[in-house]
């Protein structure tokens, strides 16, 4: 859910937005023609958002698992999006250098792959929305108990409110299939580009979660798994 994104209030409770995208709208579908189109024609700069109308701008509150085929693309612009989350698949965008999500006020945060995209070098985010920021510090989120069996759990229709997403399928760190293992998820705030982003990583195992690198100075440093976790001050104290 969003929180106050003007003053500090960092017991409140929060959590994922639990909206499934509508695969039918007319918005997604567009969508999906604008990102065959630019896979095909392998531009540099892709702005997706400009060529749908309002309405159809607000259907559309995640990006499809085809973005992996936009490895030619360099800039992303996905300016006053509607979205409330991403998929891991942007870390296939091997050429990505620069990625303005600016005033997208529902996204708080980003999917662990994105560290992935190696030339990244530049980004433009509305830090204020983000978990954990470190202007307001509003909490994370707090995850599921780790599952060392995803028997039970049919990966590819998840509910978003408790898992964050929709479906997982290869793991954040190591890209085993998560169906092999079990499903350990953890926070972590590391430096991305420009920013310092709130990571959800979606590991198949322990030893996975405790390979990642340390959170970014003046963050939590170890990966956690959210509610009221002892944070530094924000800019505000």
């Amino acid at each position: 859910m969003c929180f106050d994104q003007v003053k500090p209030r960092p017991r409140a409770r929060v959590g994922f937005h639990a909206e499934r995208q509508d695969t039918s709208a007319a918005g997604w579908q567009r969508l999906l023609e604008l990102v065959d189109e630019a896979a095909d024609d392998g531009r540099e700069e892709f702005r997706p958002l400009v060529e749908l109308g309002t309405e159809e701008r607000r259907q559309v509150i995640t990006l499809p698992p085809s973005i992996a085929k936009l490895t030619a693309v360099k800039h992303f612009v996905l300016y006053g999006s509607n979205l409330v989350r991403i998929p891991p698949e942007i870390g296939a965008m091997s050429s990505l250098e620069e990625f303005t999500p600016y005033t997208s006020y529902r996204l708080h945060w980003f999917p662990y792959e994105i560290t992935q995209c190696s030339k990244l070098a530049r980004s433009t985010v509305s830090t204020r929305a983000l978990f954990g920021n470190y202007k307001l510090r509003p909490p994370f989120p707090r995850l599921q108990p780790w599952q060392d069996s995803v028997a039970d759990l049919d990966l590819t229709e998840l509910d978003a409110r408790r898992w964050g997403t929709t479906a997982i399928r290869g793991c954040s760190v190591c890209d085993r299939p998560i169906e092999q293992g079990g499903l350990h998820q953890v926070w972590i705030s590391l430096r991305v580009a420009t920013d310092v982003l709130p990571l959800l990583v979606n590991a198949c195992s322990a030893a996975c979660v405790s390979v990642l690198p340390s959170g970014a100075e003046d963050y939590v440093r170890l990966p956690h798994t959210g509610g009221r976790v002892k944070q530094p001050p924000s800019d505000w104290d």
